[in-house]
């Protein structure tokens, strides 16, 4: 936006003054004096950097009530500032949203839409809604006239629409008109829909740029109502929504009426597979595969039919699966080699699986078969062989899910072999490019560093300190941004959603932003996963690349392991005697920080307890009445039983996770058959592939929050 100049009376005994030193004058006659009345001189407006130091931004997230003093002295200033009108702006925001006094907010917005150019728009609004409070509409409407006039292209322009429409419903007409990719928009079409629901047009825009949740009803009806006039273009957004929205069965019928395309083709075919409807779902994967023969969807659609099928059948899929289609090739070399091992075909599995290392050595297909092959030379303990074999993932596949692990190990067999300068360039290699796996916390406490072990992270002493202001967002306008670094959450929200419209593919960075707006709406674990799923979008150079410089930012990492009910985590660790990264690092894996969430066999809650421990629980800690939606009470509880854990394990970190996951019967059965010398080998001994999982993912989180919440953390590494 370009920034507008603040046009500034100078008081008119100022000026006399002025202009009687400057042209000697000792008297100025009252013509002269009314002509001087015109007279304006123009000042730029305060310079906006969405990064210089702000007090303002620190209270982003501080509750209304207990912000209002320091905003008020900001605020208050007479130095024209940056935070000066981000704390008038604040002010003006919580008033209208709290005690709604209008003549209050309306004195911090005064002309701060001309001091304050890059939320000139919103401060309008802000006006406006003041003026609304203190019963003068018609000024009200002025300004909202006013903000169409000077922004008609910005997209908050819908608000003042929406805001004149509840005068004079015309003007709704204008914002479906002008913005029909706004939430807002979005808002007064279905306030028109629920008075005549069935409006077509309506309907086909709620279709077209609403993909939420909600408008599966809006869709159900459009289809209902006019599903005979609808064009095959418009079936095609019909099936885009439905499909977004995880309704695969809908979108397949939506798009049979719709374009034929391959993408079209394979999404009716796999709406039809995951809906359990086999042979529609094989029909249209081979219509695809008929009729757009090396289109990049058919890769994928031979890959599918080979799992929907069986012996040679699949194999005749899996063997049109060429060079065509680069990223399912190794995939499907993988699939043919299990399946020919299935089939007791051994020396065929050998040579496909051969072909796989020599035409796709950098897959990840390729390391994962590195590293099978080498932990089966491991368990027969030739370790020189399974040391070769895990340090070609190193090489070939340094990126690989699989490489921290063969790294790590490669270390481990190093030691055993009597080579510690080998091990210690291993480990040092895990931590350096690995930093933040489960693999590069083992590394460190192998390399030394004073991080904590298995039976040591009980009683290490941290500090948690949780980012002080929010980072820059790393797209959108700096409209949104300078919003979202206030916290002014709804309005960021809509803005962000009105800015990417209907795109059929957001950017990474833009879907990073869509996981943080998910977890500031509450929705943590969709939020933590719509981050976590960027690194499914490697297989595209671009993306890979912009994934790459996004997670070497710390607002990646605080994205993907934020630290959710911090006041409470913290205060019952201490209460416990736990270590609060790791109660924090539980609760991720357990629940995302969805505090209602339930579990298929009843788990509850954030530290997902089950209703009988509750039970159990509750009568030892001396509460009577108490509920585990409700994160007090979880947490209260749950460090509880984790500190119970620990204690039955004599503070064993390793065995408490263990248990809380798998249960003292299945731990004890462990410790009978494995010995605890050596913490890693115990892990690996465990038979059951979830329970490992969990506690490489409990303390991989460990290691994660530890890192980014613990400012000495570094200092230990690096010691």
């Amino acid at each position: 936006m370009k920034s507008k100049k603040n046009k500034t009376l100078i008081p008119i005994p100022t000026l006399l003054i002025i202009l009687t030193g400057i042209v000697g004058a000792t008297v100025l006659t009252p013509t002269l004096i009314k002509l001087l009345e015109g007279v304006i001189v123009t000042t730029e407006p305060v310079e906006y950097r969405l990064d210089a130091p702000s007090e303002v931004l620190l209270l982003a997230d501080v509750s209304p009530v207990d912000r209002q003093t320091a905003l008020e002295a900001i605020a208050n200033q007479e130095k024209p500032s940056l935070d000066r009108n981000r704390a008038r702006f604040l002010l003006a925001s919580d008033i209208l949203r709290g005690d709604f006094d209008g003549a209050k907010a309306l004195n911090y917005l005064k002309n701060l839409e001309k001091e304050y150019p890059i939320l000139a728009p919103y401060i309008l609004l802000r006006q406006g809604r003041a003026y609304e409070l203190t019963n003068d509409t018609e000024k009200a409407q002025e300004i909202w006239l006013k903000l169409v006039t000077e922004f008609p292209e910005d997209l908050v322009s819908a608000e003042a629409y929406y805001k004149l429409g509840t005068y004079d419903q015309n003007y709704w007409q204008e914002a479906i008109k002008r913005f029909p990719q706004y939430p807002r928009t979005h808002e007064i079409v279905r306030t028109l829909l629920k008075k005549e629901p069935n409006q077509k047009d309506l309907l086909l825009l709620l279709a077209t740029y609403d993909l939420s949740p909600q408008t599966k009803g809006d869709l159900d009806t459009l289809v209902k109502q006019f599903g005979k006039e609808l064009t095959p273009q418009q079936w095609d957004i019909i099936g885009q929504n439905y499909w977004q929205n995880n309704h695969f069965l809908q979108a397949s019928q939506a798009y049979i009426k719709g374009t034929s395309t391959p993408e079209h083709l394979y999404r009716i075919a796999r709406g039809y597979q995951v809906s359990k409807k086999p042979t529609e779902a094989k029909s249209f994967y081979l219509k695809l595969v008929n009729e757009f023969p090396d289109a990049p969807d058919t890769g994928l659609a031979l890959r599918r039919l080979a799992t929907m099928t069986q012996g040679d059948e699949a194999l005749s899929f899996l063997n049109r699966v060429d060079k065509r289609f680069l990223e399912e090739a190794p995939k499907a070399l993988n699939q043919k080699a299990t399946i020919l091992t299935a089939l007791g075909r051994f020396p065929e599995a050998t040579q496909v699986r051969n072909q796989l290392l020599q035409e796709f050595p950098n897959s990840e297909e390729a390391a994962n078969y590195r590293w099978q092959v080498a932990q089966e030379f491991a368990r027969a303990n030739n370790l020189v062989s399974a040391w070769q074999w895990a340090q070609q993932i190193s090489v070939n596949n340094p990126d690989s899910d699989v490489a921290p692990k063969a790294g790590f190990w490669v270390g481990k067999w190093a030691e055993k072999l009597g080579q510690p300068e080998e091990a210690q360039k291993a480990f040092q290699f895990v931590l350096d490019k690995h930093p933040h796996s489960y693999y590069a916390w083992r590394s460190a406490v192998r390399l030394g560093k004073d991080v904590g072990d298995f039976t040591t992270i009980r009683s290490l002493p941290l500090k948690v300190e949780t980012p002080v202001a929010r980072s820059i967002p790393p797209a959108g306008s700096n409209m949104f941004k300078e919003l979202f670094l206030l916290g002014e959450n709804q309005e960021a929200i809509d803005l962000f959603r009105g800015e990417i419209g209907n795109k059929p593919e957001v950017t990474v960075s833009e879907q990073f932003i869509q996981g943080l707006i998910q977890q500031i709406q509450g929705k943590n674990l969709q939020g933590i996963n719509t981050i976590w799923s960027l690194k499914n979008r490697r297989d595209n150079p671009e993306d890979y690349q912009e994934w790459r410089i996004l997670r070497n930012s710390p607002e990646y990492w605080y994205g993907l392991f934020p630290f959710h009910y911090e006041d409470l985590i913290v205060k019952w660790s201490t209460e416990r005697k736990l270590n609060p990264f790791l109660v924090v690092s539980l609760i991720r894996q357990e629940s995302r920080f969805e505090k209602e969430i339930k579990s298929p066999v009843g788990a509850t809650g954030l530290m997902q307890i089950m209703p009988d421990t509750g039970k159990w629980i509750a009568p030892q800690i001396g509460i009577k009445e108490y509920s585990l939606t409700d994160p007090n009470d979880n947490i209260k509880m749950g460090t509880w039983y984790l500190n119970h854990t620990h204690e039955t394990y004599n503070g064993n970190s390793l065995l408490a996770v263990a248990s809380y996951n798998a249960g003292p019967g299945n731990v004890a059965n462990w410790l009978k058959r494995y010995s605890l010398d050596d913490f890693d080998e115990f892990v690996e001994n465990i038979p059951f592939p979830e329970t490992k999982g969990y506690i490489e993912t409990v303390f991989g989180n460990y290691w994660n929050y530890v890192e980014l919440y613990d400012p000495q953390i570094q200092e230990r590494i690096e010691n």
